[in-house]
């Protein structure tokens, strides 16, 4: 007897069968996943070919060598690069303008990357400012101090009691309340034609200055001019190799360019040192006491929303330490 027609994969007027069908449907999966796998990894080459055309060379003003800057992402409309010796991060900017940027807007919550409240947090910065003179003192008990970006003058407030202190700030209304209250306080960016004016001095500061600087280089190799030999420069940065930096990318806390340009690590604060003939003498990962206004508004602004000033909020402060921002003191030799 002749097999059912259904069993045979083809009938008499040459029709396809089921078995045939799943036969044929099971090719063409295997095809279609194979151009799947085709087109990602076609993607992929793709992205890795557009990153290395957005590789380029700079002289790395932190190791001051010819090499090879590694883009790794875009942000805020600037590309970040980072320099293969040393791990300096870097923003390529352009029209960036830190002297109509960095007003009083800046400071009272009008910027998305700035201070919520930093008149209103006055108390507690004082208190964690108080902080660091204490620290400084291990270091330089006294003399001449001058903190550059000095803002509204609170840590020069601090720092009067054992120093002589004196302050540059870019900002003109923080740099005339300075004044109001009777501190040595000139509007500017720290160049030859103000330093002269100054004099030499025995500690320098740039408390979260140095990321924001056009040339950070340049501008401490002028500071360096006007320190007395033995005397000291403390900076405060972000880590650009901490560990926090390295998982979060371009979701990093401190990943603000254009308002932040320069993004230290370990190894090129320490290149850039050398260069200038400057010792490490410290360095590490402080704790420090941030106004809850100040926190909120970040996290705000991180979550995508348009941060906003919550005024109760100025009254308080909670210790942090993401291990994110290091703390530096340089010595430039005595002789």
């Amino acid at each position: 007897m002749p097999e059912e027609s259904t069993q045979h994969s083809e009938d008499s007027k040459g029709r396809t069968g089921p078995e045939d069908l799943r036969g044929s449907v099971a090719i063409f999966d295997r095809v279609e996943e194979g151009a799947t796998a085709i087109a990602t990894l076609s993607t992929k080459n793709h992205e890795v070919f557009e990153s290395r055309v957005r590789d380029r060379s700079h002289v790395c003003l932190a190791c001051g060598q010819a090499s090879v800057h590694r883009f790794l992402y875009r942000k805020n409309g600037c590309d970040i690069l980072r320099c293969e010796q040393c791990g300096l991060g870097r923003a390529e900017t352009m029209g960036f303008d830190p002297e109509s940027y960095y007003t009083s807007d800046y400071f009272s919550g009008e910027r998305p990357d700035g201070y919520a409240d930093y008149i209103g947090t006055e108390n507690i910065l004082r208190r964690e400012f108080a902080g660091t003179v204490e620290f400084i003192r291990k270091f330089r008990a006294s003399g001449r101090l001058l903190d550059v970006g000095c803002a509204y003058g609170f840590f020069l407030h601090e720092a009067k009691r054992f120093f002589d202190v004196s302050g540059i700030e870019l900002a003109e209304d923080a740099a005339e309340h300075c004044r109001r209250s009777g501190l040595n306080v000139f509007t500017g960016q720290a160049d030859e034609t103000l330093l002269g004016r100054l004099g030499t001095t025995d500690v320098i500061v740039l408390l979260d200055v140095i990321e924001h600087l056009p040339s950070p280089r340049d501008t401490i190799a002028l500071l360096v001019n006007h320190l007395d030999p033995g005397g000291i420069i403390v900076i405060t940065t972000g880590d650009f190799g901490s560990l926090y930096s390295r998982l979060a990318g371009a979701h990093w806390r401190l990943m603000t360019p254009p308002q932040h340009l320069w993004f230290f690590s370990q190894a090129s604060m320490q290149a850039m040192a050398t260069s200038l003939g400057l010792e490490v003498e410290h360095l590490d990962h402080p704790w420090k006491v941030v106004p809850l206004s100040l926190i909120s508004f970040q996290l705000t602004r991180m979550s995508g929303l348009r941060p906003k000033r919550i005024a109760i909020s100025n009254r308080l402060g909670l210790p942090v330490n993401l291990f994110d921002a290091m703390r530096v003191v340089l010595r430039k030799p005595s002789r």
